[in-house]
């Protein structure tokens, strides 16, 4: 195997293990290793960024620079606020889910406010990529202070990163909607708990079913402008508490 293949194949399997999920990890987390990373591997990349749109508005989820200059943050700055902004290049890139690529800002005028911006902040060439990542759009950003920095070999590495990246955004998206579903099941189980506890202190007190007793602590709640689910923790707090008399009388419950 060859020197360049044997690189690529051992990128491909750090990338594998800079994409896998681990606990607590949420997509900004899991897209800084991959910005990060394609700064270090890419030839001549000086900033990269993972930008998403949302609501039609792009949205920079993940940017990285190989150097820290504080001078350089304001036009830094600049040069994120144009990066965002509608009729740009990568606006183009996420809405129609094609490349971009400027090889030298100082020559190319189709935008003329980023390129600006861009030359600015020290660049002289970008290109943008979108990202696999399902129904999200979302595409790579990178960055060079050098023209045509951006050549079919290392065009190649940035295809592997957006590869993997993509993949990881549309897992991590996948893993937190699940996850906020499993809380939302979660949630209305201990909801059903509660409530059914409560049916419980009212069919014992006042030796009615389990229907009545759900009847009653509804039109409680709607009475009372107050969720069921409150309306029957507070029942079931006070009988373990011992003041239920108090609660019943509140919410009206009190029978005599």
């Amino acid at each position: 195997m060859g020197s360049m293949e044997q690189q690529v194949l051992e990128l491909a399997q750090e990338l594998a293990e800079i994409g896998r999920l681990v606990d607590d990890d949420d997509v900004v987390t899991t897209l800084d290793r991959f910005v990060t990373r394609v700064v270090l591997s890419v030839p001549e990349c000086e900033e990269a960024a993972i930008t998403a749109l949302t609501q039609d508005t792009p949205e920079i989820l993940a940017r990285h620079h190989k150097t820290a200059d504080q001078v350089a943050e304001p036009s830094r700055a600049a040069l994120a606020a144009q990066l965002t902004a509608s009729g740009g290049p990568l606006h183009d890139s996420l809405l129609y889910g094609e490349p971009r690529r400027i090889g030298d800002l100082a020559a190319d005028h189709r935008w003329p406010e980023f390129g600006a911006a861009a030359i600015n902040a020290g660049y002289r060439s970008c290109v943008f990529l979108p990202l696999p990542a399902g129904s999200i759009a979302a595409a790579f950003s990178l960055f060079s202070v050098k023209p045509d920095a951006f050549s079919s070999s290392s065009y190649d590495l940035v295809l592997l990163f957006a590869l993997h990246a993509g993949v990881a955004f549309d897992n991590v998206t996948l893993y937190e909607n699940s996850t906020k579903l499993i809380e939302h099941l979660q949630a209305a189980l201990h909801t059903r708990t509660t409530i059914g506890q409560a049916q419980g202190v009212l069919m014992h007190r006042y030796g009615v079913t389990s229907d009545v007793a759900f009847d009653v602590l509804k039109r409680a709640s709607q009475d009372q402008n107050v969720k069921l689910r409150t309306v029957s923790l507070n029942v079931v707090e006070a009988q373990n508490t011992g003041n239920l008399a108090e609660v019943l009388k509140k919410y009206g419950l009190a029978l005599g």
